[in-house]
């Protein structure tokens, strides 16, 4: 095969791959605690045909050798995880995080699973969970009769019952975080997993040792700008168009040697 054919593969099944990238990213511009990806881009080994510092002669070296790429692949795809804009919602058991941390989820099969979007509800026992009905951990448990629910920034959850002339405290929300919140597995459904990559997960009170403070009545929108994400678009079909435009060429040089050799 034509190396030239070859590289220019590697070249258009990497822009395929970037292109799904930015799709998924505009596919999710309205979903709350979206966290936009990026692909990441490497070169392919090369072929040293000549050694960089080689002997040209006895007393001269190569300056620079013959060295040709095999082409390009994607090494990976990082999260992005600058924060989003904040919406007021008004709604007491929606949350935010300022800052750095996610939502300690209790997942069903016993694990732990960890997530930005903090748009909570009760179930049935008066426990906050997640839209999935995936509870909050430690759990918080608003008692029947609560006319108000507060959540302070540092998490401290109090609750007002009708007849009485005081709120009563009870629990308190907690955040966890990550070295590298990078190296999360996503699991959607606006889910992480810890993995060895992202380190352990480092559990603290909001507001202390980095961890970003709680807003009540408030999410945190996509991190995903539309406008960035078109300029991605539009680059990638540029490189795209140019690496089939190779595929082209080489196909009309074969075409040339076979009709006339």
């Amino acid at each position: 095969m034509n190396s030239a054919l070859w590289v220019s593969k590697t070249g258009l099944s990497a822009q395929d791959t970037a292109l799904r990238t930015i799709s998924n990213n505009l596919a999710n511009v309205g979903t709350v605690g979206f966290k936009k990806d990026r692909a990441v881009f490497e070169d392919l080994v090369y072929q040293i045909n000549q050694q960089p510092g080689g002997q040209a002669t006895q007393d001269a070296t190569l300056p620079s050798g013959v060295q040709l790429g095999t082409g390009v692949r994607i090494a990976g795809t990082q999260k992005q995880f600058t924060m989003g804009s904040l919406q007021n919602t008004e709604r007491s058991l929606d949350l935010a995080i300022e800052g750095r941390g996610f939502f300690q989820i209790s997942m069903p099969d016993g694990s732990l699973g960890y997530t930005r979007t903090g748009s909570f509800t009760l179930d049935q026992d008066g426990q906050m969970v997640t839209a999935q009905g995936y509870a909050l951990e430690p759990a918080i448990n608003v008692p029947q009769g609560a006319t108000s629910v507060t959540i302070g920034e540092d998490g401290t959850v109090s609750v007002l019952v009708g007849g009485d002339t005081g709120t009563t405290q009870v629990g308190n929300l907690q955040l966890v975080d990550f070295v590298n919140p990078t190296g999360l597995e996503s699991l959607g459904g606006n889910l992480y997993r810890e993995t060895v990559a992202s380190g352990a997960a480092l559990q603290g009170t909001p507001g202390q040792n980095g961890i970003g403070q709680v807003a009540q009545g408030m999410l945190e929108a996509s991190n995903v700008s539309v406008v960035e994400e078109m300029v991605n678009m539009v680059a990638t079909q540029r490189a795209y168009e140019m690496n089939a435009r190779v595929v082209s060429t080489a196909d009309q040089m074969l075409q040339y040697l076979s009709q006339n050799i």
